[in-house]
């Protein structure tokens, strides 16, 4: 099968080109490298990549029509300043736009939207269902949220997965590598009074294999395990895990660009796709922190506004 993957060379994308590379695809990668990383794409036979951004019409309708995919998995996003919402707007609106619209010219199949869970704003259930209302206030969560419904608009079908905090190589947001990185560095911690749902990378590449199928459904899925783990949990598995003493670590209120609580129902997933989380919070971070042990951690991205010291 021909795919496409926008910001194949991120956290989400990459993990899917050593995937499914193996079986046989052929995959095309787009990707700026604004967080992506170019050496986590090596040369390797079924694989090209085409350095450019989405918010560029021109750069996707080429790439498409060389390339011809059935399959869009669309995973490129702007994220990394809170603060620019023209980058925001160009690269989550616009560049979702183009990638419908290239979709649709070349005769795509079939389209999978990666949509962040901050698309649910501040929602009045928890765990959130799927077809709870949107709300998003932040300029990432607003611009994906867009982006999402005009790749809804368009005529190639679309399954968009409300994604939870994903855990697996190259992780580059959140408290994990945040924790990890400066309790290595002996740096000071403080934890967010928040807490979050999250999935092994294990599962979310189950996930997507599933949802990407022709025949499957499409609409809007949460991938997710349904419960929500503190960050001060996180904390103290990353503590325990360098065998370092326990400790006493600041817990601050939710930013006002935060959402106390997030944690999505995956109910509809499973009874639509038959798919359901396996691997255990624990185990999920522990797997994190062992790739860590590893391969280390360089960048630390986030898409909340700047704050002193560090919390996930």
């Amino acid at each position: 099968m021909r795919i496409a993957i926008t910001g194949g060379a991120g956290c989400l994308g990459s993990n899917l080109v050593e995937h499914w590379l193996p079986q046989g695809h052929d995959i095309l990668v787009l990707d700026n490298f604004a967080t992506g990383k170019r050496e986590v794409l090596p040369p390797t036979r079924g694989l090209e990549v085409r350095e450019g951004s989405i918010s560029d019409r021109v750069f996707v309708d080429q790439a498409f029509e060389a390339f011809a995919p059935e399959i869009v998995i669309h995973a490129a996003a702007a994220y990394k300043d809170p603060a620019n919402w023209e980058e925001d707007a160009a690269t989550n609106v616009m560049g979702s736009i183009h990638v419908a619209r290239a979709a649709k010219a070349v005769g795509s199949r079939r389209i999978v939207n990666f949509q962040t869970a901050l698309c649910y704003g501040r929602p009045s259930r928890v765990p959130i269902p799927a077809d709870h209302p949107v709300g998003p206030f932040t300029s990432y969560g607003i611009s994906k949220t867009a982006g999402e419904q005009f790749m809804r608009l368009g005529e190639v079908p679309v399954v968009s997965l409300r994604i939870a905090n994903v855990t697996g190589p190259r992780l580059a947001i959140g408290p994990i590598p945040t924790f990890y990185k400066r309790l290595k560095a002996g740096q000071a911690c403080f934890c967010s009074d928040t807490a979050r749902d999250f999935l092994d990378m294990q599962d979310f590449l189950a996930a997507v294999d599933a949802v990407r199928a022709l025949d499957a459904p499409t609409g809007v899925f949460n991938v997710s395990s349904g419960q929500a783990h503190t960050v001060r949990e996180i904390f103290d598995l990353v503590v325990a895990h360098l065998g370092l003493p326990p400790r006493d670590v600041p817990v601050t209120p939710a930013a006002a660009d935060d959402v106390p609580v997030v944690a999505l129902d995956p109910a509809e997933t499973q009874r639509c796709f038959g798919w359901k989380a396996r691997i255990p919070f624990a185990e999920a971070i522990g797997r994190q922190l062992a790739w860590y042990d590893r391969y280390g951690v360089s960048d630390v991205y986030s898409h909340l506004r700047p704050t002193d010291g560090a919390k996930g």
